[in-house]
């Protein structure tokens, strides 16, 4: 176990599993203790399946084994006043906030954007970017308070840089986060804490690992395995793989949240194998 960020305390969203399980554990090993949250059932609109209560109680193992302390609560980032309950119990036991991760997020429904659904539009923005802008309202009053500065990570996407077809909604939403991100910069650089955002390829999360996103990537098929998927996921980066780890993208969350990062405020950070570099097109 590192030290980078001991006697801190971070608030994650989404944490039951994927990015945010990854987040949570990788903080957890650089010495913070974690205050958590997911929705722990499905969500209507969206193709896969949600976390459970299971998934949360596994992150919370996982943490408890790094010996740091963890509070996790099932709670949807739809809902401010549930959101804003998680933080205020986080910071009444452990006594601050330090670190942000605004994790949460779906994949949704696939189609051209004249066709997308009323529903499927609306919860893409509701969790994706109203989720996010929950998750940092709830807790910016506790890391003001504790008059250290602190830092905050909101999680946006490749889509949040560039337009892919098929999912408008995604896309959009994920565009807002940037624009929430320079925003909470400007508005919090004099509380000395630090906002920016996080911008993946495909990671290997069950977001992405599912029948709905692979027949989106080879919908010449009936059934695409991982493989076929992974052929067609790997043309869009430049370097040769078809998908991160969710560590790759908690590093990168540990170091804009971790003293090495003191000066870097308003940046969106790909960590996108090189997928930046090229033109995507679904």
């Amino acid at each position: 176990m590192g030290a980078r960020l001991e006697g801190k305390v971070a608030f994650i969203s989404g944490g039951a599993r994927g990015q945010g399980r990854s987040h949570a554990v990788r903080l957890a090993e650089e010495g913070a203790d974690i205050i958590t949250f997911d929705i722990c059932q499905d969500v209507e609109h969206v193709p896969y399946a949600g976390p459970t209560a299971e998934d949360l109680a596994e992150t919370v193992r996982q943490v408890e084994a790094l010996d740091r302390r963890i509070i996790a609560r099932q709670a949807d980032v739809r809902d401010f006043d549930a959101i804003k309950a998680v933080a205020d119990e986080g910071f009444a036991e452990f006594g601050r906030i330090d670190i942000v991760s605004a994790n949460a997020g779906i994949s949704g429904e696939m189609a051209e954007a004249d066709v997308m659904s009323e529903g499927g539009w609306q919860t893409m923005i509701d969790i994706n970017l109203t989720g996010v802008w929950h998750t940092a309202k709830a807790a910016i009053p506790h890391i003001k308070a504790g008059g250290n500065g602190g830092s905050i990570v909101l999680t946006s996407s490749l889509a949040g840089l560039k337009g892919m077809g098929n999912i408008a909604h995604y896309v959009s939403a994920k565009h807002g986060v940037v624009g929430l991100m320079r925003t909470l910069a400007l508005e919090l650089a004099p509380h000395s804490i630090r906002v920016n955002s996080i911008h993946p390829t495909q990671v290997d999360t069950p977001m992405i690992m599912n029948e709905a996103t692979k027949k989106l990537f080879r919908p010449d098929l009936e059934n695409p395995t991982d493989e076929d998927f992974a052929a067609t996921s790997q043309s869009m980066n430049s370097l040769p793989i078809p998908w991160v780890e969710p560590v790759d993208i908690s590093n990168a969350v540990l170091f804009l949240s971790s003293d090495e990062g003191r000066y870097i405020t308003g940046v969106p950070l790909p960590v996108d194998a090189g997928a930046g570099l090229k033109s995507v097109v679904f």
